[in-house]
């Protein structure tokens, strides 16, 4: 059990079950955020016992190094984009302002995507894609 301190505040002085071995603290942090909690962090200093092995994995020092030990490559600028072969139209819905207080949305509708791929280019299509799937 886990005593929490006293603020100044008047706040505190909850208990909290906690089970190490289990990864459980009754406070729900731990389950909830898989890090754990101020709880887990007291005990660990009290006991001398070492906090890393209750963070995952994932987020370990040499996770971390591993994701960034790689090379990331900016994006070219537009000038380099190849064009594209069909027309994208957005029709936003419509815009009803109605008498009275505010509603949570004042949109009515859904939002209308038209993709329009000529017939002509539908062999360019192709072969637009077989250049990107040989890269």
């Amino acid at each position: 059990m886990v005593k929490s301190p006293i603020r100044v505040s008047g706040t505190g002085n909850n208990v909290y079950t906690l089970r190490l071995n289990n990864k459980f603290c009754s406070c729900g942090k731990w389950q909830t955020y898989t890090l754990p909690c101020s709880h887990v962090l007291a005990v660990c200093r009290e006991n001398g016992s070492r906090i890393d092995a209750y963070v995952p994995e994932i987020y370990s020092r040499q996770t971390y190094i591993k994701t960034y030990q790689a090379n990331f490559h900016s994006v070219l600028s537009e000038n380099f984009w190849r064009d594209v072969l069909f027309n994208l139209t957005f029709y936003p819905p419509n815009m009803i302002k109605e008498r009275g207080r505010k509603q949570v949305s004042d949109f009515k509708g859904k939002w209308i995507i038209e993709i329009q791929i000529l017939p002509q280019d539908v062999e360019a299509l192709r072969d637009y894609n077989d250049k990107d799937s040989k890269n």
